[in-house]
């Protein structure tokens, strides 16, 4: 009897572990670059996230993992910008991305089927310091600074 209680105890307490996370064979590889890569966001057919670029500055980069290939985000990344906090709607077509340019901190969406970029304002101002946009990109949550506080706030995506 002592033998099924103790059997039974370490099922019990091997549920308890979590589950060991395995990488995906071959993406890693080609999505780590030398230096500090972070703040990753998950689509359905890829991730973004900040890397180093080729000068040494960071950019945010797109990796499609259907085709194993990075791809070109034209007109989002800046030399003169330091990027933030980035994230991806669930299709991989809407990016906001928070960064930093001439000593401010701008809110940004970037919509990867036009390659075009627009700033987005936040009412009251205030300094935004990460991002998270839903898997829909209709709506986006922002850390903001104001007077000296952090707030969190939720906003419909025009």
């Amino acid at each position: 009897m002592r033998l099924a209680w103790t059997l039974l105890g370490l099922v019990l307490l091997s549920g308890c572990q979590g589950l060991r996370l395995q990488p995906l064979m071959g993406v890693n590889t080609r999505l780590s670059t030398p230096g500090d890569d972070r703040s990753p966001s998950m689509a359905r057919q890829g991730v973004v996230w900040i890397a180093p670029g080729p000068a040494g500055q960071h950019q945010v980069r797109w990796f499609d993992l259907a085709s194993g290939m990075g791809g070109p985000l034209p007109g989002l990344n800046r030399p003169d910008a330091q990027p933030i906090s980035v994230s991806v709607d669930a299709k991989g077509s809407r990016i906001a991305l928070v960064r930093s340019l001439d000593g401010r901190t701008e809110l940004l969406l970037y919509n990867r089927n036009l390659a075009s970029v627009r700033p987005l304002m936040l009412v009251p101002a205030g300094v935004p310091a990460r991002v998270a946009l839903s898997a829909d990109g209709q709506q986006l949550a922002v850390q903001v600074s104001r007077g000296g506080r952090w707030e969190v706030e939720v906003m419909r995506v025009p």
